[in-house]
């Protein structure tokens, strides 16, 4: 079969089927409003979140290849001392944690600029540094031609050939100047412009973690969202097979209302997972203020409960070192909230080597998996 070449001078579609798009529309705002609400009602949104965001980055990039999980992630930042991750478990982690990275640096811009190409190369150089694809052009559009298929196969075995080189400039250019046209739905405007970015295929790598960052920072851009906050990899990474073939589809045949009621179908369901993991979050937070407060009957506890969301997984000299409590009440803290059974000790401490402990609980909420 000949491979599928860029759908040339056929961006934005004409042709919608808003017909099959209009009962998908109304359910999935609503899921976004509803998620969007308990974000707004979150005082400490970024702690809380922290292990979504985490969760996020993991399943982006496992769509991509990647095999580490999320325990792996947080063991490795928390610096346990544990064994040595193996070379290519250790190299999925740098791009994992890259992929935050990435994130936030796309966030810092946007302080000042809207999305544009400028945020987007400035992620991806992020994105690239320092793993796996840092000699390929980190921040840089590519400028040759490239394919998507069996490893090392020619062109004509490939599956995809995107647009040629000479002719990105102007296919970024139009998808920029989409990104901020006065358009019928954004959230159908979002769903085109994803696979718009995806067919280009920019970079030399890396288009596909890049192109699923741009979703929280168009909706929140957009303002759909308060906060770019919204997960969608869960959803896409379990049905990866279906993900890559509506967008082959959209080269193929001009399937772009297929595409679409896929990618609405997703934020339904992801809208309203998110949902109930981050309502999850909020009860486990204040449960776990309330039990700590009174466990301890300290002032600190606030802090070492904030510690514990943003660092699930942890040494006891990091909450000593991290947390603002001096090192004695955190230490008192630490074995009083370990005779309560708060946290699992993943490693015990031996000789000057500190225990490791993991917060089961949270992580289980944002991973839907025991801790491994």
């Amino acid at each position: 079969m000949p491979p599928v070449h860029f759908h040339t001078g056929r961006f934005p579609p004409k042709d919608i089927d808003w017909t099959r798009l209009i009962p998908l529309l109304s359910p999935a705002s609503a899921a976004l409003a509803r998620f969007d609400g308990i974000l707004m009602a979150m005082t400490n949104a970024d702690i809380l979140l922290a292990p979504l965001t985490t969760r996020e980055a993991v399943l982006s990039s496992r769509i991509e290849g990647t095999q580490a999980t999320m325990g792996e992630v947080l063991e490795y930042e928390a610096e346990t001392g544990g064994p040595e991750p193996s070379p290519s478990r250790l190299a999925d982690i740098h791009e994992i944690i890259n992929y935050r990275r990435a994130m936030d640096t796309a966030l810092h811009l946007m302080e000042e600029l809207p999305l544009c190409q400028r945020v987007v190369k400035a992620a991806h150089e992020v994105l690239l540094s320092g793993v796996r694809g840092e000699n390929r052009a980190p921040g840089q559009y590519r400028t040759i031609l490239n394919w998507i298929g069996p490893p090392g196969c020619a062109i004509d075995h490939a599956r995809y050939v995107p647009v040629a080189a000479d002719q990105l400039p102007q296919a970024m250019g139009d998808w920029e100047q989409f990104l901020h046209a006065d358009y019928m739905d954004k959230l159908v405007q979002l769903a085109l412009a994803h696979a718009q970015f995806e067919a280009v295929h920019p970079f030399l790598d890396g288009n596909g973690r890049l192109g699923r960052m741009l979703i929280p920072l168009f909706l929140h851009q957009a303002g759909v969202l308060s906060r770019p906050a919204f997960y969608m990899s869960a959803f896409l990474e379990s049905r990866r097979d279906e993900y890559y073939d509506r967008l082959l589809a959209v080269s193929s045949n001009d399937d772009w209302t297929g595409w679409c009621e896929f990618f609405l179908q997703g934020v339904i369901h992801q809208a309203r997972e998110n949902q109930d993991k981050a309502r999850r979050i909020v009860a486990l937070h204040q449960d776990t203020l309330i039990a700590v407060a009174d466990w301890t009957r300290s002032q600190y506890a606030p802090l070492a409960v904030e510690f514990l969301f943003q660092h699930p997984i942890f040494k006891v000299s990091s909450f000593a070192g991290l947390s603002g409590l001096p090192a004695p009440t955190a230490r008192r803290i630490i074995s009083q909230l370990d005779a309560h059974g708060l946290f699992d000790t993943l490693r015990p401490a031996r000789g000057r080597r500190p225990a490791t402990y993991a917060f089961r609980e949270l992580l289980n909420i944002a991973e839907g998996d025991t801790v491994r």
